[in-house]
């Protein structure tokens, strides 16, 4: 199996990064992916208070059973001011001490339209512009979460911002965007550097026309996608168990070891 197991602390946001690491030894994943600690998504506050500082947390996790694979922020690349990109930095110091590749950024917009595209475009230029100043080696990877919802729609913002990396969301373009993954997947893939996972029924819950269920237990077209993975990725699948939104699921180990016991991923 080319590709790497992580998951999405959003599925145990209350969990400090040491019981994050444990959690991940114990499922033996390859990676893990930080979006909240300690029950909230400021995590530098939460790293800068737990080890004061970004070189005393990658001395720390020198020794850790798995790495962290990115840091997920809230900026959103259409939607955003001063305050957001400097909210964003925060991140920044913390990935780089600690080699984590990825920041994790939402492509925003409430439609996908060439103004929206240009927006995004232009914060990504931003973005360029203050990594090559600082010599930064960690880099930003776009969520397809609002604007960017099938493979036509990712086409046409790459052709503004060139080189870009793609977090797909194969949630998002399937149940939003209506497209089956294996039809998303061929036409990204050169683009594509990680991928959330997760699966659900056609039952409304409280926040969408659909219900989050176990791994295996609902519609998402899982074994497929798994075994066109498995042919030629080599980023993170990582398993986004959306507790921190949706109170009414499971706790994370159950999802996980709901995915182990199914092969499901």
């Amino acid at each position: 199996m080319p590709y790497r197991r992580s998951i999405s602390t959003l599925g145990c946001p209350e969990y400090s990064l040491e019981q994050v690491l444990a959690l991940a030894e114990r499922h033996r994943l390859d990676a893990v992916e930080i979006r909240a600690l300690a029950g909230t998504i400021d995590v530098p506050a939460v790293l800068t208070e737990a080890y004061g500082t970004p070189a005393a947390l990658a001395a720390r996790l020198r020794s850790a059973p798995a790495p962290i694979v990115s840091l997920d922020t809230s900026l959103k690349l259409a939607d955003n001011k001063q305050a957001d990109r400097d909210e964003f930095l925060k991140f920044v110091p913390w990935a780089e001490a600690c080699g984590v590749p990825w920041l994790r950024v939402f492509d925003g917009g409430k439609s996908a339209n060439a103004a929206t595209h240009r927006a995004m475009a232009d914060t990504v230029t931003w973005w360029r512009a203050e990594r090559k100043q600082h010599g930064w080696r960690t880099d930003i990877m776009i969520e397809t979460h609002d604007a960017l919802f099938t493979a036509a729609t990712i086409h046409q913002f790459l052709s503004l911002a060139p080189g870009t990396a793609i977090l797909w969301d194969s949630q998002h373009t399937w149940r939003n965007g209506g497209e089956e993954p294996l039809v998303t997947w061929p036409a990204i893939k050169p683009h594509v550097v990680h991928i959330h996972v997760k699966d659900s029924i056609s039952k409304p819950s409280e926040r969408h026309p659909f219900s989050y269920v176990l791994p295996g237990e609902g519609e998402f077209a899982m074994a497929p996608l798994r075994a066109a993975l498995q042919a030629d990725f080599t980023g993170c699948v990582s398993l986004e168990w959306e507790k921190l939104w949706h109170p009414y699921l499971a706790p994370l180990d159950d999802a996980l070891a709901a995915a182990a016991k199914r092969n499901w991923w």
